[in-house]
């Protein structure tokens, strides 16, 4: 036998190593669960007024964009899209590991996870809470069924009812995750209908980022190119997705503005915040919306590349946006007695301080680190590569 034999190919060994990685990145994630259940969560930045911190940013980021992700597979199923179609299975993995990885944070991050088995045992149907209990398993179920007929030849008739299926189930259910917020009508920040569609559309544009950043690192994995009126479509969609989103958020905050009581806390938001007034027209308007769409549309950008950083630029615009949303939300005080002053030792009437915590952060990651997983080992073990590459990226080259 022959030493090179012995030797490990590059691409398993990197496989093992990604492997590795993400799996370090979960234990990191679980110590900083057991850490914080240990010590009660008087460790992280959250308080009796910032109870949903930057876990939760992670978590609903996570569990949005897993049902954005789904559309490229709708696209294909539901609207018969040749090249949306191909990249179905691999849309729907995507959609099964960032919903994990999703709820997996949120789980740990109740200070008591095994009362998760108490949330799946007793409802209450007047909480938006308990409606999502049903949506998310229900959410698994589907895609796992898609999945079957997208892969199976013998399941193949039944993909478009199972995709319509899909796609119906995916826009109730981010519904219901907008709806949390929307039901909130004590605070000022929340408590608008608005914010279920921009949701739904928000899922859309971060869900298609997503797929071009992982779609993007297997072909450069695997030496693949992806074909040009592929790139473009994609592209082009990922825009209108995105100006939808900067439209509907600015309805959001013009809306709210025409009502005098909320025009403090829009103020807040927009310009006297600190952190989220930054966060929000640096991180999530300029960064995350406008700069994306000068790389897609632009004259002299477009390129592939260009994609892909506009995809990083839209992801990192999310955070930014679900930060001010969530813990913005939440630090404007609420205004429990209209007309009136509240004076307390709890922050009664003052804007509540947070600063997230190392183990609020590697709790975060460790959500992501288990949608990596899921995906890098599902990509691996089954064939989720879309079907229309042609050839390598090299071979592209030696034959210029």
């Amino acid at each position: 036998m022959h030493a090179s034999q012995l030797t490990t190919p590059p691409s398993e060994r990197r496989f093992w190593l990604m492997v590795a990685l993400g799996g370090l990145m979960v234990v990191m994630a679980l110590g900083a669960a057991h850490y914080m259940e240990v010590s009660g969560h008087i460790v992280t930045g959250m308080n009796n007024h910032v109870v949903w911190g930057l876990p939760h940013v992670f978590a609903i980021f996570l569990v949005v964009a897993a049902s954005g992700v789904l559309n490229v597979a709708s696209i294909g199923s539901v609207f018969g899209k040749a090249d949306y179609k191909a990249r179905a299975p691999l849309s729907g993995l995507l959609c099964v590991a960032m919903l994990a990885g999703g709820l997996a944070v949120l789980s740990l991050d109740l200070g008591r996870p095994e009362r998760v088995i108490i949330a799946a045992t007793s409802y209450n149907f007047t909480s938006v809470f308990a409606w999502n209990m049903f949506m998310y398993s229900g959410m698994f179920a589907i895609v796992a069924l898609y999945l079957w007929t997208l892969m199976d030849r013998r399941m193949n008739p039944l993909s478009k009812k199972v995709g319509l299926a899909a796609f119906v189930w995916r826009l109730i259910l981010t519904t219901c995750t907008g709806s949390i917020f929307a039901f909130l009508v004590a605070r000022e920040g929340y408590g608008s209908a608005l914010l279920a569609p921009m949701f739904i559309v928000m899922s859309f544009a971060w869900g298609l980022a997503v797929f071009h950043l992982v779609q993007s690192v297997i072909f450069a994995w695997n030496g693949m190119s992806l074909p040009d009126h592929v790139h473009r479509r994609m592209s082009r969609l990922l825009g209108v997705f995105v100006a939808a989103v900067l439209y509907l958020v600015a309805m959001h905050h013009l809306t709210n503005l025409y009502f005098a009581r909320n025009v403090g806390f829009e103020r807040f938001i927009l310009l006297d915040g600190g952190v989220y007034p930054t966060l929000f027209w640096a991180g999530f308007v300029v960064a995350g919306s406008v700069i994306p769409l000068l790389l897609i549309y632009a004259r002299g950008f477009g390129r592939q590349r260009d994609t892909v950083l506009a995809s990083a630029l839209v992801v990192a615009g999310a955070f930014c946006a679900l930060y001010v949303l969530i813990v913005g939300g939440q630090a404007w005080p609420l205004n429990l007695l209209p007309g009136a002053t509240v004076h307390s030792t709890f922050y009664d009437g003052q804007i509540a301080p947070y600063a997230p915590s190392l183990p609020e952060l590697l709790l975060g990651i460790g959500g992501i680190a288990v949608a990596f997983l899921i995906t890098t080992i599902g990509i691996q073990v089954f064939d989720f590569l879309p079907r229309d590459v042609s050839k390598p990226a090299s071979a592209e080259g030696q034959a210029r």
